[in-house]
């Protein structure tokens, strides 16, 4: 039986969204460059949080700019609110499946299901208990959208006492997480000492070895997520988006060189150095808005892909293209313009939430 969809089955059926108290030993979260079944996006419908139409609107043709061009090499299922599927399905190309779900944002990675995988080849969520960056947004159904979809999965739901966001996060998977302690390490979320915090999170994901750089509080909505800065390519190799130098009264240049140095120094769970790619900081970008957000390492690696974003830069936009070819020479690289999410205070990967393809 294929235990990717043994949720057909009648023994799994009974386990439907069965909550275990916490991750079991075995289980972890894989390199998003490992195979994925499909790919979750949600398609926004809260208007209080756009403010008008038109700006709305405009986020919601990027989230289908990103769902067919991911389509075009993986299977992905939209996430809608009943009132807005009519609203969605001309945008969205055949290989985009809508299923019908409450949805006030886009941000999928956060709110959407953390997907863990064992050796055998079951796949389970581990709950990360999504609170609105901190009881920031409005989130009374985007907070009960990892529960749901694992439900709908049949998947076994890791009940876990931490809080946080996927965003918040990588891993390599093998065994080494990476995070800013801003968002995770905050009472807005957290509880506890930083020691207890990490214990938490290392369970929920199945990883043994937590990376943590400083970030920054309350300077936006996540308090720095670190996949908007940093990435794990692979084990041992990281990718990090890097100004020319640090910018007097700016945060965000100083919390990049912090980690950066953090970086440098770090040892992953099999005790190696990390070797280190710089990915350039575009300067010359279409958008205005004094909140965008332009981090070419906010990419989605995909089946047989890497979405990525451009941003006007034609001198960085070209350095990146060519880097991330480089970091990902098995896969296309897909560079798209998605300002308005940019504006929206994020990118593709927060937009995205991959769920793995279990062994047969």
């Amino acid at each position: 039986m294929n235990k990717q969809n043994f949720i057909f089955g009648a023994t799994t059926a009974m386990l439907a969204g069965k909550v275990k108290a916490q991750a079991r030993p075995g289980y972890f979260m894989p390199l998003e460059s490992a195979p994925h079944l499909r790919t979750f996006m949600q398609w926004p419908s809260d208007l209080e949080t756009y403010g008008n139409v038109d700006d709305l609107a405009a986020v919601r043709q990027k989230i289908a700019l990103i769902a067919n061009a991911i389509a075009k090499f993986e299977p992905v299922v939209l996430l809608c609110s009943d009132d807005q599927i009519q609203s969605a399905k001309p945008h969205v190309s055949s290989g985009v499946e809508i299923w019908p779900m409450p949805v006030q944002d886009l941000w999928c990675r956060d709110s959407g299901p953390t997907f863990v995988v064992d050796g055998l080849g079951y796949v389970a969520a581990s709950e990360l208990n999504f609170n609105g960056w901190g009881d920031k947004q409005s989130h009374t159904e985007d907070s009960k959208i990892a529960r749901a979809v694992a439900t709908k999965l049949g998947f076994e739901i890791f009940e876990n006492p931490v809080v946080g966001e996927g965003g918040g996060v990588e891993v390599d998977g093998a065994g080494t997480a990476l995070a800013h302690a801003s968002c995770w390490v905050n009472a807005n979320r957290n509880a506890g000492s930083k020691a207890e915090i990490e214990k938490n999170l290392l369970s929920a994901l199945g990883a043994e070895k937590m990376i943590w750089a400083p970030g920054v509080a309350g300077a936006d909505i996540t308090d720095y997520h670190i996949d908007a800065l940093a990435r794990f390519v692979k084990p041992g190799q990281v990718v990090i988006q890097l100004p020319k130098k640090i910018i007097d009264g700016d945060p965000w240049s100083a919390a990049a060189y912090e980690t950066y140095e953090v970086l440098k120094k770090a040892t992953d769970a099999q005790g190696r150095k990390l070797e280190i790619v710089v990915l350039p900081e575009p300067i010359d970008v279409r958008s205005l808005d004094e909140d965008f957000v332009s981090s070419y390492v906010n990419y989605y690696v995909c089946n047989g892909a890497v979405i990525s974003a451009e941003f006007g830069d034609d001198k960085t936009d070209e350095e990146a293209h060519k880097i991330l070819s480089q970091l990902y020479p098995t896969r296309k690289i897909v560079s798209l313009n998605i300002d308005a999410i940019g504006e929206s205070g994020g990118g593709i990967h927060c937009a995205t939430q991959q769920q793995p393809l279990a062994k047969a």
